[in-house]
C-alpha cells in the first residue's frame, strides 16, 4: 500500500468521494460514542431509581416501590430492548457493516490510504511555506 497520495490516480469525483465516506464514517463513530453516552446516562438514572425504591419502602410507601420495582426498573428503554443492546446491535451489525464497506471502496479506489484530500492538503500547504522561505 502506498501512503503517498499524489501517487494515487483518483478523479476530483473519486477523491470527493472518498472524503464524503471518510466525514460519513467519522460522524458514525460520533453517533456512536453518543450512544455509548446514552448506555451510561440510562444505566446511571436506573441505579438513582433503585435507590429511589429503597427509599420509598423506607418511608412506608411500598405501592410506589413496588411499581417502581415491577413496571419501571426492568423495562427496556426502547421497544423492550436496554441500552446494552442497542449498544450491541449498532456495533455488531450497522457499524461493522458500514466500516467494512467504507473499508472496501477506500481499498479499490486508494489503496487503502485514508486521509487523502487531508493528506494533499497537508503536502501542498507545507510545500508554499517553503516556497515562502
Amino acid at each position: 500500500m502506498t501512503t503517498d497520495p499524489d501517487d494515487l490516480e483518483l478523479t476530483d469525483a473519486e477523491q470527493e468521494a472518498l472524503h464524503d465516506m471518510q466525514l460519513g464514517m467519522e460522524y458514525v463513530h460520533r453517533a456512536y460514542g453518543s450512544l455509548l453516552e446514552f448506555h451510561h446516562q440510562l444505566g446511571h438514572a436506573m441505579d438513582r431509581m433503585s435507590d429511589a425504591e429503597e427509599r420509598l419502602r423506607e418511608a412506608g410507601h411500598d405501592e410506589w416501590a413496588d411499581a417502581l420495582r415491577d413496571d419501571h426498573l426492568p423495562s427496556g428503554a426502547i421497544s423492550d430492548q436496554w441500552t446494552f443492546e442497542l449498544v450491541e446491535e449498532f456495533s455488531g451489525e450497522f457499524l461493522e457493516e458500514v466500516d467494512a464497506f467504507e473499508d472496501a471502496v477506500r481499498e479499490e479506489l486508494a489503496d487503502g490510504v485514508d486521509h487523502v484530500t487531508e493528506r494533499r492538503q497537508k503536502r501542498r500547504l507545507r510545500e508554499r511555506a517553503e516556497d515562502e522561505e
